[in-house]
């Protein structure tokens, strides 16, 4: 076979889901693509990060939902861990398990 055949796809670009332009990158909170029009940028954190009007509005320009959402993933299994391990000690030093 010698011939391309198109997906349909656009051009491989991606587009705004507010406008219709071009897209410039993703949105930070809900994924989808922005152009610069449509974004609001935030300052909290380490690196600037570009969120859409609609996330803006829910949310405000704050990421400080998420990164506590992420720290609360990652803290609950190590404190359930570190329960175990109490559970576990205290068990093997009151004899009940040798």
């Amino acid at each position: 076979m010698t011939q391309l055949m198109g997906s349909g796809d656009g051009g491989g670009f991606e587009h705004c889901a507010s406008c219709g332009a071009l897209a410039a990158g993703p949105c930070a909170r809900c994924r989808k693509p922005l152009c610069g029009d449509c974004c609001v940028i935030t300052r909290h954190g380490a690196t600037p990060w570009a969120i859409c009007t609609s996330c803006a509005r829910r949310g405000g320009t704050s990421l400080r939902g998420p990164w506590l959402g992420l720290m609360t993933w990652l803290a609950l299994p190590l404190l359930a861990l570190a329960v175990l391990v109490v559970g576990a000690y205290l068990l093997v030093s009151s004899g009940v398990v040798r």
